[in-house]
């Protein structure tokens, strides 16, 4: 069983369904609009690559509860008080509503809404778990790769990190993410095979120690891949590795560090390919690489041509999470629309249906407006569109070739300060004076209104 494909009902918090439980039980069926945006962007963060949209409506549009399912709820204590009527209902469960988003590999901001979902309340409340987590974590790790591709400075990035994602699935999807965000190929094969990214990579340290000497490893690999083999030079000496390397008399596509002083190391290396006619060989380097790292390795003048970047790319190490949330902004019942939100501490956010108009400037990004759903400005992109109706695509799927294209064609639309890795000056994002408005008057509403008239 294909594990993209399989368990995705289930996949959820308790608390979806024990509400969509009660939902069932109480009749209630008004249609409910939720949005999935991301609260505030770390210190680290002055920007973020919107990723997981694809997986996100693929999984929308394939929900479904087997009878197996159906049976292991039925077992829970949590459901012995539902009726029988609520399992056969999850029996012909299918997600039946529409969804706005922002297409993937667009650069979004804190407060400005990535997808929206509309449908009876209880679906809508169901998907809540799953999209959470995958929007979260591929725009995560797309952000990263993105940060890490511009501290490249045009440099090849090679996604590497599986081995220390968490968990097999979490670095499929790492891998794919990564692509989105700029890099050119990872080392997971499944990725390749399941979302079409390009395979980098040849041997570990182990091929090299399976040999009786380095100089037999190397000739047998450029043997078997006389086109794409990187030897592994260091797992003795680096400069050894690339005298042997380069006295095979014949062309080698590529050289790997992997440890020590890779400024010095790299140099030293491109020399040595270069005094005996090898300036075609790429020096790749790797090892607890990250965009600090790449940038510092750079700014020394390193020679390498191909960056290696495994757990901090597939685990975001410096900022392992995002805020990202699910707020319900409004209710349409009996005709009518209620707008809904909430006051607690650190925790308001605005009501209603939005949209996310991007104003440029001189061919670069200059700010944004988020506005109430329906609001226009002749000078500003849209940045939400239709993504599902009716519980089907209401847009052909992309190649993700051409997702990540358009990824590095919005990053090179960011101005260059708002690349900084450090101290990066905050985008101007601001919201309109009619959602100000619709907020004001929510304010009012709940906070004015008698305490046993605030919840209907």
């Amino acid at each position: 069983m294909d594990d993209a494909n399989s368990g995705h009902a289930l996949l959820v918090d308790l608390y979806e369904l024990t509400m969509a439980a009660a939902y069932f039980e109480h009749q209630i069926d008004c249609r409910a609009t939720f949005e999935l945006f991301v609260r505030h962007l770390p210190t680290e963060r002055s920007y973020l690559v919107a990723a997981g949209i694809e997986s996100a409506l693929d999984y929308l549009e394939n929900l479904h509860f087997t009878d197996s399912d159906v049976k292991f709820l039925r077992a829970q204590p949590a459901f012995r008080m539902v009726s029988d009527k609520f399992f056969a209902y999850l029996r012909g469960f299918r997600f039946t509503g529409d969804v706005e988003a922002v297409e993937e590999g667009t650069l979004v901001f804190a407060e400005e809404p990535i997808m929206q979902v509309t449908a009876p309340v209880l679906e809508a409340q169901v998907a809540e778990t799953y999209l959470l987590s995958v929007v979260n974590f591929e725009t995560l790790v797309a952000s990263k790769a993105a940060r890490v591709v511009s501290a490249a400075r045009g440099r090849g990035v090679l996604e590497f990190g599986t081995r220390r994602a968490h968990g097999p699935e979490a670095g499929v999807r790492a891998a794919r993410a990564a692509y989105v965000g700029g890099c050119v190929a990872t080392s997971n094969v499944l990725a390749g095979y399941r979302y079409g990214v390009p395979l980098a990579g040849t041997a570990a340290h182990s091929w090299t120690q399976v040999f009786p000497t380095e100089r037999e490893s190397f000739q047998a690999l450029l043997e078997t891949f006389p086109e794409q083999a990187i030897l592994l030079i260091d797992t003795y000496d680096a400069l050894l590795g690339a005298e042997t390397a380069a006295a095979l008399g014949r062309a080698v596509p590529g050289v790997r560090l992997d440890s020590g002083d890779l400024v010095e190391k790299s140099r030293r290396v491109r020399q040595i390919l270069d005094a005996r006619g090898m300036q075609k060989t790429k020096i790749v380097a790797s090892g607890d690489l990250n965009e600090y790292k790449i940038e510092e390795l750079l700014a020394c003048g390193a020679p390498i041509d191909l960056f290696g970047v495994g757990t901090d790319l597939a685990t975001s190490r410096d900022v392992p999470a995002l805020s990202v949330v699910y707020k319900l902004v409004e209710i349409e019942r009996d005709g009518r629309i209620e707008y809904t939100t909430k006051f607690s501490d650190q925790k308001v956010y605005w009501p209603g249906r939005k949209q996310v108009h991007r104003f440029p400037r001189e061919g670069r990004y200059s700010q944004d407006v988020v506005s109430r759903a329906g609001e226009h400005y002749d000078d500003a992109e849209p940045l939400l569109g239709p993504a599902m109706r009716n519980g089907k695509r209401a847009r052909a799927q992309r190649p993700l070739a051409e997702i990540r294209a358009q990824t590095l064609v919005n990053l090179d639309c960011l101005p260059a300060p708002y690349h900084a890795l450090r101290a990066a000056p905050i985008y101007p994002v601001r919201k309109s004076a009619t959602l100000d408005r619709l907020l004001d008057e929510a304010r009012e509403r709940y906070l004015s209104a008698p305490r046993a008239t605030r919840v209907k």
